[in-house]
């Protein structure tokens, strides 16, 4: 319930909604007390029928009157309660997102990003829903409940025996029954989990799920994930949908039961026929709001169950955080590893890295070779903290990256991320994602040196295309090449290609290579790479192989020193086969 403490800015809001439903509430429970005078003083009177006509219409022009300021008070309640839930809500979801956009990506990972997209969807507005609801209709159904109560014990004490035995029975029948389906809500949300991953998955690898005929397997997925939805929402529904009747079934006895005991009554001649009929109102609206409650209850059922997936995210400390005491550092774009050492918590107890060290100063160009899943990514990761090491130090500048606010040590670094993620938008805007103060010029200058320029100039409207989410209309190498400006852009110390330039032809990364020389002097280049023609060009070469640094150094004494790289070169070029090294 700690999420209630966002309702807390909007109390006025919060106090209005119930205000104003306990007018509309009063108002209701006048109406059988008029109707009962209007049968008993009126069609029933012992005046002339023309007094009798006049009792009636002056009657009913007042019920009439109430019932309009019923109308208001419901009106304004549903108004003040919609406001409160909404704005609630509203803050609600920024601040999840704020925390999600906090986690580390191992946090991230835990959640799944089909969960948190529900948590931030269907789980807050289950929990709007709820305070919406709970703001009127628990006002309603216990001023209705306790009123009602009170006033048909004032018509006849009699009436109790009939409310000493229905309200046991549908308290209890309720009970039972939501107790059962109180637990299947998370279950459901769990499932929309699923469904929503699933959908997310197929959405946006729409690309390899055609290109390898798939489609059929996603749709059986697909099936299985929903079909899972509907089986459990299906046994909720059913447990709530043997409660209804079960309380029809009570409340139309009692009232049976009201009416029986008001004719002995009316036939003794101890209370009149108006007051039987208002009983007989008064104890349905009792009822009533029992079966309310019982309907409300798997409203709360399911917010509560939201309310507890929502706080999961709200209670998720970020593992990477800012120190107590941060410094900036000279700016020089130097990066040095020590001994570093890295497993990924919970996943593996073997490291993923041992004992690397490392130093590129400023200007130069590293790069790091080694086979898949032996670190590369990983190691490049720890740089701007998206991990932080098991053991040993990362420097940038000569200081640790732990001593570092994580968003000046990030505005010092360019990533160029193995997946280029691109965003719906023109080109222009994607490319100054990097820096939103960019000038055209500016842009397009970023364009040349990442090679982008000439394939944008070709579309229909240049640097204002624009493009579908995630890039699916550019090929492989156009996105890399976008995403290689967008990082350059940002005019970095520290500039970091994860393997993003695998979809470019050799001769395009020579021309990148050679702009890259050109252009970004003084800029640190950490190149991760599997394609030895990509790596030759640098200034040393690092050799990774099962997590550890096995050689490193320039091209010609690798050659010369290391096997591992010898292996790696000739199994991807042949012997006298050239390769275009210019830059």
């Amino acid at each position: 319930m700690k999420i209630l403490k966002y309702l807390k800015p909007y109390w006025y809001f919060a106090l209005l909604a119930p205000l104003s439903m306990i007018l509309e509430v009063s108002m209701d429970l006048l109406q059988p007390t008029l109707m009962s005078d209007i049968i008993d003083n009126g069609i029933l009177g012992s005046g002339t029928a023309q007094d009798n006509l006049i009792y009636v219409l002056k009657t009913g022009v007042m019920m009439l009157i109430f019932s309009l300021i019923g109308c208001v008070g419901g009106i304004a309640s549903s108004a003040f309660g919609s406001a409160a839930a909404q704005k609630m809500g509203n803050d609600l979801r920024k601040d999840a997102f704020y925390r999600v956009m906090h986690m580390s990506f191992q946090q991230t990972d835990k959640f799944t990003s089909g969960s948190l997209i529900t948590r931030l969807t269907n789980d807050i507005t289950a929990i709007q829903e709820f305070v919406a609801m709970s703001l009127r209709m628990f006002v309603r159904t216990g001023m209705q409940f306790l009123g009602g109560i009170a006033v048909i014990l004032t018509l006849n004490v009699n009436f109790g025996i009939v409310l000493a035995i229905s309200l046991p029975i549908q308290l209890i029948a309720a009970a039972v029954i939501m107790k059962k389906a109180a637990p299947l809500f998370t279950q459901v949300q769990t499932r929309l989990d699923k469904v929503n991953s699933v959908v997310g998955e197929n959405v946006s690898g729409a690309r390899v799920v055609k290109a390898f005929t798939r489609e059929e397997y996603e749709i059986g997925r697909f099936d299985k994930a929903n079909t899972d939805l509907m089986t459990k929402n299906l046994k909720v529904q059913k447990l709530l949908a043997a409660l209804n009747p079960l309380l029809m079934i009570i409340m139309n006895a009692s009232v049976i039961a009201v009416i029986f005991i008001g004719g002995l009554l009316t036939e003794a001649k101890s209370m009149m026929v108006g007051d039987v009929m208002a009983a007989v109102t008064y104890i349905t609206q009792i009822l009533m709001s029992v079966m309310m409650v019982g309907m409300m209850f798997q409203q709360v059922s399911r917010a509560m169950a939201s309310m507890k997936r929502v706080q999961e995210v709200l209670d998720t400390v970020p593992e990477i955080r800012n120190p107590e005491k941060t410094i900036c550092g000279d700016k020089t774009g130097c990066v040095e590893f020590k001994n570093v050492s890295f497993s990924y918590p919970g996943f593996s107890e073997k490291p993923v890295l041992s004992n690397i060290s490392l130093r590129a100063e400023k200007g130069d160009m590293i790069a790091v070779l080694g086979a898949t899943g032996c670190g590369k990514t990983t190691l490049v990761n720890l740089i701007p903290r998206f991990y932080d090491v098991t053991n040993g130090e990362v420097l940038v500048d000569g200081e640790n990256v732990r001593n570092y606010e994580l968003s000046v040590l990030r505005e010092r670094i360019g990533i160029v991320p193995q997946k280029s993620e691109l965003f719906s938008g023109t080109v222009a805007e994607n490319i100054r994602w990097g820096c939103e103060t960019a000038t055209n010029e500016e842009v397009k200058a970023a364009a040349v040196i990442a090679q982008a320029d000439e394939f944008i100039q070709g579309f229909n409207n240049g640097y204002d295309t624009l493009i579908s989410e995630k890039g699916t209309s550019l090929s492989g190498g156009q996105k890399q090449r976008m995403a290689i400006a967008r990082a350059i852009i940002k005019k970095p110390e520290i500039l970091i290609f994860d393997d993003s330039t695998s979809a470019l032809d050799l001769s395009t990364e020579a021309r990148l290579h050679k702009a890259l020389r050109k252009n970004l002097k003084g800029v640190t280049v950490i190149m991760i790479a599997q394609r030895i023609a990509s790596v030759m060009r640098a200034d040393r070469i690092a050799v990774l192989e099962k997590g550890e640094i096995c050689a490193f150094g320039t091209h010609d004494d690798l050659m010369k020193t290391s096997e591992v790289y010898r292996d790696i070169y000739y199994s991807q070029l042949k012997e006298g086969e050239g390769v275009n090294n210019d830059g």
